[in-house]
């Protein structure tokens, strides 16, 4: 009579050689077609037990995670963003910018907080200390949202991928950032700052933001080709953005070292001169270490490359044709002449892009300059200090103000979502001082 227990079935024994009790459960078969068995241990059989019918649980339920070590958070996040992330940038899914920012949040928060714990023993305890520590640390609810965003995407990926059975950052409320308070410039306001612009060269471009609401990358990567003058509108169809560059070198970290490292000074913090670590200084502030194995500061790299100004398309779907106002258009008239007398001016050192707004060369406009000209622009118009982005802000204001339906608010801004133009509707709109004045002639009996 055969005793070979059936197929699937678990095995728990007692070893007469160590002491300890072994449990062995068959999860399914590895790509090479042999079984794949997995181990476990532990002082007495209950406990092995306990493991062994974890497994099977997640054997039963398809949640068979593939065989090996299981990564660490912090070897996962370095997978996720410097493999997986990088092809999404290729592809046009994701911007270089966001990028960019999980890269330097993973760096600031996830790797230091998370980083040591195996990826399939993160728990959602381990999620809320480090959402506890950022709040502590003063960060803002709209940062640790982000934190955990990257994060559940990252997980969610290694959950598709069979690294872990679960994604824990689902098992937890995400943080809520709340709606950040809108500061718009009022109409007397936004008519002080076109005043100001009239005299100054480019000063069409501040008429564009404020009256049609574009984005700053839409404005200054404006081009002429989809302005049509004699139809009215304009296809905001591409921004100007600014890429991070990458080293184009075969040592990133010796790169680093040569171009921007120094010997500590005197005043060089106690605990990095008493940490035995081969390190130096890096910039003019003595106190911003870079430490081992940095691969950052591309921007020297002789051999730099993917950086600058570059033309992408809007922020998410919001490509649109958007009508001008019709006072904008002999604006732009006036605008492509004087443009025109700067190009006979520069002769061969004209750099021909097609951009509406351009520096006196024809080069595109850095958009460090254009918050630079803001500022400087708000200060000769008298109003208080705002963002380049508050123009934005205002013109849907100032369309809410003026009774647009919501939904022609969000088409003109290109928002992809109509919680995001709603924000603006607690403007009280002179159609909503209206209505209150009926509501109270109808309870009170007032004069109709």
């Amino acid at each position: 009579m055969s005793t070979r227990k059936p197929n699937l079935r678990s095995s728990i024994y007692e070893s007469k050689t160590d002491g300890k009790w072994h449990g062995w459960v068959t999860m399914g078969v590895k790509s090479d077609g042999s079984p794949d068995r997995r181990h476990r241990t532990g002082a007495t059989e209950t406990d092995v037990t306990r493991k062994v019918r974890k497994l099977e649980q997640e054997r039963d339920a398809g949640k068979t995670s593939k065989p090996g070590r299981k990564p660490t958070v912090a070897e996962w996040m370095t997978t996720y963003l410097e493999t997986i992330c990088p092809r999404l940038v290729a592809t046009g899914k994701m911007t270089p910018g966001t990028l960019d920012d999980y890269l330097s949040l993973n760096r600031v928060w996830i790797a230091p907080h998370l980083g040591k714990h195996r990826l399939d023993r993160l728990y959602p305890d381990h999620l809320d200390e480090l959402y506890t520590a950022m709040a502590l640390a003063g960060r803002k609810e709209s940062t640790v949202l982000k934190v955990h965003r990257v994060l559940s995407r990252a997980l969610e990926v290694a959950h598709r991928r069979d690294k872990v059975g679960r994604n824990v950052a689902k098992l937890i409320d995400a943080p809520s950032a709340g709606d950040g308070e809108i500061k718009p410039l009022t109409q007397a306001e936004a008519r002080n700052i076109l005043t100001a612009a009239a005299k100054r060269r480019n000063g069409t471009r501040w008429a564009i933001g404020l009256a049609m609401g574009l984005r700053q990358g839409e404005a200054i990567g404006l081009r002429w080709e989809y302005v049509d003058l004699d139809a009215g509108q304009v296809r905001v169809w591409w921004q100007l953005k600014r890429d991070k560059w990458q080293h184009g070198c075969d040592d990133p970290v010796a790169c680093c070292e040569d171009k921007h490292r120094r010997p500590c000074p005197k005043d060089c913090p106690k605990a990095a001169r008493k940490s035995g670590r081969r390190h130096q200084c890096i910039g003019k502030d003595a106190k911003r270490l870079c430490p081992d194995g940095c691969k950052r500061h591309a921007s020297t790299c002789p051999q730099r490359r993917g950086g600058g100004l570059v033309f992408r398309p809007p922020k998410g779907k919001s490509k649109r044709t958007v009508p001008l106002p019709p006072e904008l258009v002999p604006l732009l008239r006036l605008h492509r002449v004087a443009q025109n007398a700067e190009r006979l001016a520069a002769g061969s050192e004209w750099e021909d892009h097609d951009l509406v707004f351009c520096r006196p060369d024809g080069r595109p406009i850095d958009p460090r300059k254009d918050w630079d000209d803001w500022k400087d622009l708000l200060a000769v118009a008298g109003v208080r200090d705002a963002r380049v982005h508050d123009g934005r802000h205002t013109a849907a204001t100032v369309l809410i103000e003026l009774g647009v339906h919501v939904r022609i608010v969000q088409e003109i801004l290109g928002h992809s979502d109509i919680r995001l133009t709603q924000r603006y509707t607690h403007v009280a709109s002179p159609m909503a001082a209206d209505a209150a004045q009926q509501m109270g002639r109808a309870l009170w009996g007032g004069t109709p």
